[in-house]
Order: C-alpha cells, then sequence, then structure tokens
C-alpha cells in the first residue's frame, strides 16, 4: 500500500504566499490596463454631463432609428460616469504591488523590461526594488 502523501505546514504556507502574491501582481496589473490612458481628449465627468443633457434635448424630437442611438449612447454615458466616480484606488494597489513585486519577480524569473511591456512604470519597479 502506498504512503498518503501530506505538506509539510511551510509548504502550504509557501502556496498560500505564492497565491496572494499573484493575486495582488493581478489586480495592480488588471487595473493598470483598466486605467490605460485612451486616444483622444479625455472625458471628464462635466463633460459627461453636458452630453448627457444634450441627449435630452435631442431626444425629444429624435426619429426612432436615432432615439435608438441616443438611448444607447446615454446608457454608455450614465456607466462610464459612474465608473469614473467609483474610481480604482490605483495607489492602494501600486502599494500592494511594491510590497511583493520583488519576490514574485524572483520566484518567478521576470525581469524589469517584462513588467515595464505590461505598463509597470519604472519608478514603481524602483520602488519594488526591481532594476
Amino acid at each position: 500500500m502506498a504512503k498518503a502523501r501530506t505538506m509539510t505546514p511551510e509548504h502550504k504556507e509557501a502556496l498560500a504566499i505564492g497565491r496572494r502574491q499573484g493575486k495582488i501582481v493581478k489586480d495592480y496589473l488588471e487595473a493598470i490596463k483598466a486605467n490605460k490612458p485612451k486616444r483622444g481628449r479625455k472625458r471628464t465627468p462635466d463633460s459627461i454631463n453636458q452630453r448627457l443633457k444634450a441627449i435630452e434635448v435631442e431626444l425629444s424630437g429624435a426619429e426612432p432609428i436615432q432615439e435608438l442611438l441616443l438611448i444607447q449612447e446615454q446608457s454608455d454615458l450614465t456607466k462610464e460616469l459612474e465608473k469614473l466616480s467609483a474610481g480604482t484606488n490605483l495607489d492602494d494597489l501600486e502599494n500592494r504591488f511594491v510590497e511583493v513585486a520583488a519576490a514574485y519577480s524572483q520566484t518567478k524569473g521576470i525581469e524589469a523590461a517584462t513588467w515595464r511591456k505590461l505598463g509597470v512604470e519604472s519608478k514603481v519597479l524602483t520602488r519594488a526594488g526591481i532594476r
């Protein structure tokens, strides 16, 4: 009969640390991607609200197809406004990333250039001790 394998407490702890680091890194990279500047003029809550008011005026005399498109634009802008209001606390995610990035990089063999290609700023890597 084969002997049942058991993990040592140290091995279990190492796995837990790896999962925690992986989640922190994933959350930070997702936030960078979500907050990546888009081309064109940046929308502000004021500009979105102005457009929403203009849509209200346009809706009163709109043909059915135009009404459909305006209502969809209104929905999209409302969601964008909510997203801007909620925001992502990138600073908190960045600070958590800085705490684990060096160890995660060493464990996974990730170079600074690879982080840079994903949009991690060099000042963040320097704070994390990655060169």
